[in-house]
């Protein structure tokens, strides 16, 4: 495969053709979808499928369906639309005023507990730089980084941060969470091997905090006894309302959603659940000009730190 003439044809068009394909099954209704006679767009396809040297598509009775070569170009593609299309929309915020962008990737803790008033603070002083922040488990928050998707990010002390430059952000502690009347909601500290014997509401699977409470479970020669899992702290608190079983939150997302629900927060007196937030970058000498701004704020936001 010659790499000129494999990005000759690789323009935005035959990308968009060759999504529309995927998508709609059938080479004449993509080509009707993206306004290409159906002469050309059969001509687009043959052209690209040469130059990659492979079949993209699987030609059947009833559609055309992804090759494995298919399937790593369509990962691709779809990407380098979506950057494109972002491309756009950031430039046409620069005619509007728009002074520079920051990607950033976050965990659930972060953006619940503190990213809104540290955000809230750098939009203050800085309002004509925009914060793209998307929520992902720390460790997607990691290889977000190291694919280049995100120039800041926050994720969890216990997660392997590779080659990363990484300070701490902040720190919070876990609490047990449990309704009214449980057995334990009068206790002011309890030891996590003590919880054992109950049915857990647990956060998604790649959730630091699930692992730990795992960890910790194994650690003490038992299993957790998970009821459920659910996707967000609100979801937990309602689980456990609605008497699912006890959960495991930071303390400032408990105050934020459970006091409300009528639940208790009770103190976990085990290490583990003392827990620090790392703000992470591939290094400083690649930030932007905004970004690092950011970056300063944001390491600077811990009270007393």
């Amino acid at each position: 495969m010659q790499l000129n003439n494999l990005i000759r044809r690789l323009d935005l068009v035959t990308l968009q053709l060759f999504v529309a394909i995927h998508e709609e099954g059938s080479l004449t209704r993509a080509a009707a979808r993206e306004a290409i006679a159906l002469s050309a767009a059969s001509k687009r396809l043959n052209e690209l499928e040469a130059a990659l040297g492979s079949p993209l598509f699987a030609r059947q009775a009833r559609g055309m369906s992804l090759t494995p070569a298919g399937e790593t170009l369509l990962h691709h593609a779809r990407r380098m639309l979506f950057n494109l299309e972002k491309i756009g929309l950031e430039l046409g915020e620069h005619l509007q005023g728009v002074r520079g962008y920051v990607r950033m990737l976050a965990n659930l803790s972060a953006i619940i507990q503190f990213l809104p008033e540290d955000l809230a603070l750098f939009a203050a002083e800085h309002e004509r730089i925009k914060v793209d922040l998307e929520e992902r488990p720390s460790n997607g928050v990691i290889q977000g980084l190291l694919d280049g998707v995100a120039d800041l990010g926050i994720c969890s002390s216990d997660s392997d941060t590779r080659d990363l430059l990484k300070v701490r952000y902040r720190r919070d502690q876990l609490v047990l969470v449990v309704r009214e009347g449980h057995p334990l909601a009068d206790q002011a500290q309890v030891d996590f091997a003590e919880t054992l014997d109950n049915d857990f509401v647990g956060l998604h699977s790649a959730s630091s905090i699930n692992m730990r409470t795992h960890e910790a479970a194994r650690r003490a020669g038992r299993v957790l006894r998970l009821r459920i899992h659910v996707p967000s702290f609100d979801a937990v608190c309602r689980m456990v309302q609605a008497d699912m079983g006890v959960g495991i939150l930071p303390r400032k997302a408990f105050e934020l959603f459970g006091g409300a629900l009528g639940l208790r927060a009770v103190a976990l007196s085990d290490d583990w659940a003392e827990r620090e937030l790392l703000l992470v970058a591939r290094d400083l000498e690649s930030l932007s000009p905004v970004s690092r701004l950011l970056f300063e704020h944001l390491r600077a936001a811990e009270p007393g730190g």
